[in-house]
């Protein structure tokens, strides 16, 4: 017969085996914590801020415009970036405007550049077709760019991105504290 503390102690260390599963099944499969690398995605994101990356956001429904990703850039490099354009649209910019599918787009998240840069080009003008060969964005594929455009490597360097190769959507910076919140 078992001691009353032997018990305790083979129920703690079960409590605490079951506690680690969920861990490791939840970061696996559910979220992962990323640092982002760089000035790409600022003022939306700064370089070091961690976030958390919802990898079961995609498991029912398709990435969407303007979300904020993280993908498989190379076999050793994940980036992240917001989606500018999904399967079927057709896009341009001109004058620091958004075109898809041939309406004026607003983009709120880049307000904060757009005001502090007024006399410049923040996204200078292109089109799909020019960058990457395609009139509309193929199925299974997105065009993103990085909010700091003029210091982005993203779509317009290394063409679409297959969603096949996307992590999971940027959900909310947990560091540094002054930042705490959801990805815009």
């Amino acid at each position: 017969m078992m001691k009353r503390h032997e018990v305790e102690i083979r129920e703690g260390l079960l409590l605490m085996t079951f506690a680690v599963i969920i861990v490791a099944v939840t970061r696996g499969l559910l979220v992962v914590p990323i640092v982002v690398e760089g000035q790409s995605m600022m003022p939306a994101l700064s370089h070091e801020d961690r976030v958390v990356v919802n990898k079961a956001g995609y498991w029912f429904s398709e990435p969407s415009t303007f979300d904020v990703v993280v993908f498989h850039a190379t076999p050793e490099k994940d980036y992240i970036k917001r989606i500018i354009a999904t399967p079927g649209d057709k896009l341009n910019y001109a004058h620091n405007e958004l075109y898809l599918n041939e309406k004026k787009i607003e983009e709120p998240f880049l307000r904060e550049h757009l005001d502090e840069i007024k006399e410049h080009t923040l996204t200078p003008d292109f089109t799909l077709e020019g960058v990457t060969g395609e009139v509309t964005v193929p199925e299974g594929y997105v065009f993103v760019l990085g909010d700091n455009r003029n210091h982005s490597l993203d779509s317009r360097a290394f063409g679409l991105v297959s969603i096949d190769d996307i992590i999971g959507k940027a959900s909310f910076t947990f560091w540094p504290v002054s930042r705490l919140g959801f990805v815009p």
